[in-house]
């Protein structure tokens, strides 16, 4: 057997590698194949299954339940290019072959798991096609104009429906699992074209479909930011993009969306408004969080000194930020011990300053602050009356206790 091995090994590395055509018809071989037929129990054309029983640098023997092995040779384990059998097979691996018939003076049987494959492979790419079935195949190529992709067979997918809009660069997608419907089949021409534009798009049609029949105003949906714009972002809702403006963003005061939001980021916004006829969705971010003025009386107590940030003059005071939503105001009065003319003669934008709480309408979302009265502490107790850091906590416990009538001593 090992003699006979050899034998078939050697035979196999001097033969000249079969060309496409040769595997189409074979009229020559098959006719001098007819006369070994009768001694095998396996014929030129069939699909076997055999088990690997011996493999070589060039190729495999197996075992098909004849009077010898056949053997398949390197160029007919694939329509991969391969250079070693490994990549394909395993010993004791049983596997899927065509018979092509005989060759050599003895008459060695010769197989094609390519052929096998490729004869499944036609049948299940033209059952796609008839049914639009999903397949999943990988890229095993970047070639001019498009993917090459393996579905038992060299399948191919056009650039131009390779994505939805236009790509640019094709080399990202080699090595990655496409999930595709077949498109157009030549069996003759040897030809199979594939398409993942289709399957994006009715995957798309029918996010999109689906999200307007489950959409309702009052909802809270995930989305991921699509892109930002100066007036605000695009949300992906799962097929279908809804409108963040950026006066929905924050409940302070904010320049750029980008100061907030950042494409790619998963966020969770309110459905404001809806238009169904022109397929249009407003949508609200800081809905979500709460509005800061609904607990702000908990937070804030006349008679407490606290740290904000100028955010805005004006001719009658400042507006000084308590946090993100929530600003009062300084009256020009109140910014200073002496007259003030304008208040930029005592603060200026982006000064962070100390300021105690005169008195807290939630309601009408107003807080009255003084800037005066909070340095009168401090010079009372010699703290820093300006610092150019972002604002903190409140001041200390000491401070809030004085203020709320307990502090017995300064001890």
């Amino acid at each position: 057997m090992d003699e006979e091995k050899d034998e078939l090994r050697t035979e196999g590395h001097h033969q000249e590698p079969e060309k496409e055509s040769n595997d189409e018809a074979e009229p020559m071989d098959m006719e001098a194949s007819m006369a070994y037929a009768p001694l095998e129990e396996v014929h030129p054309g069939e699909i076997v299954k055999g088990k690997v029983v011996h493999i070589s640098n060039d190729g495999v023997l197996v075992d098909v339940g004849a009077k010898s092995e056949g053997i398949i040779h390197l160029q007919d384990l694939s329509h991969r290019r391969v250079d070693r059998p490994e990549e394909v097979v395993h010993l004791g691996e049983e596997i899927s072959v065509y018979v092509l018939g005989y060759e050599g003076e003895e008459g060695t049987l010769k197989l094609s798991k390519r052929r096998a494959d490729e004869m499944v492979a036609w049948e299940r790419l033209e059952e796609c096609l008839k049914t639009g079935e999903i397949i999943e195949a990988p890229v095993t190529e970047v070639v001019k104009g498009g993917l090459v992709v393996d579905v038992g067979l060299r399948g191919f997918v056009p650039a131009s429906h390779v994505a939805r809009g236009f790509v640019n660069e094709l080399e990202p997608f080699l090595g990655q699992t496409l999930r595709l419907k077949v498109i157009e089949i030549d069996r003759a021409k040897r030809r199979a074209i594939l398409s993942r534009k289709v399957v994006l798009e009715e995957e798309a049609k029918q996010a999109h479909d689906q999200l307007w029949s489950t959409i309702e105003e009052g909802q809270i949906r995930e989305g991921v930011v699509k892109s930002l714009t100066d007036f605000g972002a695009f949300i992906d809702l799962g097929g279908v993009d809804g409108l963040l403006h950026i006066s929905e963003m924050s409940w302070s005061r904010i320049k750029h969306p980008s100061e907030v939001l950042s494409v790619g980021q998963t966020v969770r916004v309110k459905v404001l408004r809806l238009d169904r006829e022109k397929e249009k969705i407003s949508l609200g971010l800081r809905q979500v969080t709460g509005n800061p003025w609904d607990t702000v009386a908990e937070r804030y107590h006349e008679g407490e000194i606290y740290t904000g940030k100028v955010v805005r003059l004006a001719t009658f005071g400042a507006f000084v930020e308590l946090e993100p939503g929530v600003d009062g105001l300084v009256h020009i009065s109140q910014l200073a011990d002496r007259r003030v003319q304008v208040p930029s003669e005592v603060v200026h934008v982006g000064d962070v300053i100390r300021v105690k709480v005169l008195h807290v309408d939630p309601q009408a979302k107003r807080i009255s602050l003084s800037k005066r009265e909070a340095d009168e502490v401090d010079q009372e107790y010699d703290l820093p009356q300006e610092s150019s850091e972002e604002p903190e906590n409140p001041i200390g416990e000491r401070l809030n206790a004085y203020h709320a009538g307990n502090w017995d001593d300064e001890g």
